[in-house]
């Protein structure tokens, strides 16, 4: 992991995004409805993950960007060098009432490996390590409380353990927006590479059933 005395300088200047989500059609940027939560997921490329959480009712609006490094409005290209301390996060914004923190964590959990410290498939580096960091208090503990009972999970399988970076982004610092393609990437090009998908485990948490929110079992777009 970079320091922050090695990362890179960054830009002075975020990068501009469109208004409106493309698959969604709420904004992207906010302001966002009232007694909406915002929660910020990794779990290697962004493109996947972002797809996986614009298709749980409940949410509002996602959007794909740079979580948990030191460098200011990092490009992409920067990211993606591991120099800049940032993984490719996606920011969940969802309403509470519909759906909660643990049943989104347990999604996560759900459609990709959290053993692989910093690698994702043949994704590997810093930037595609998994992480949850949370913006309330409840969100933590119910971070903490998912990760426990997936581990268990794993356990009793002999799969390893969970190596998820848990934070408060308070700590984690701010979330950069990523350039505007990368945004829905994987609605303007159905065909785009995608590692993410049901890795055949449940996360028993939450009062939600696996069987009446299954993961993602397909990588075709919502129509």
């Amino acid at each position: 992991m970079v320091s922050r005395e090695e990362a890179l300088p960054g830009q002075s200047h975020p990068v501009p995004v469109a208004e409106r989500h493309l698959v969604l059609d709420a904004p992207l940027a906010g302001p966002f409805p009232e007694g909406s939560e915002t929660l910020y997921l990794a779990g290697g490329c962004f493109w996947g993950l972002e797809r996986i959480m614009w298709k749980v009712p409940g949410v509002i609006s996602t959007a794909v960007g740079y979580t948990g490094g030191y460098t200011p409005n990092p490009t992409y290209e920067q990211t993606c060098t591991g120099r800049t301390g940032h993984t490719e996060s996606v920011q969940v914004v969802y309403d509470p009432q519909q759906v909660s923190a643990e049943r989104l964590i347990a999604t996560l959990f759900e459609n990709h490996d959290p053993t692989t410290a910093n690698r994702q498939g043949n994704d590997v580096g810093t930037q595609y390590r998994s992480a949850i960091y949370w913006t309330t208090d409840a969100q933590g503990e119910a971070a903490r409380r998912t990760r426990d009972a997936f581990q268990q999970v794993l356990d009793d399988r002999n799969l390893g353990t969970i190596t998820t970076e848990l934070r408060p982004m308070s700590e984690a610092g701010p979330f950069y927006y990523a350039e505007d393609y990368h945004q829905q990437y994987l609605a303007k090009n159905p065909g785009g590479y995608c590692n993410h998908g049901p890795n055949g485990l449940t996360c028993p948490v939450g009062i939600v059933r696996q069987d009446e929110l299954p993961a993602q079992t397909d990588v075709e777009p919502p129509r």
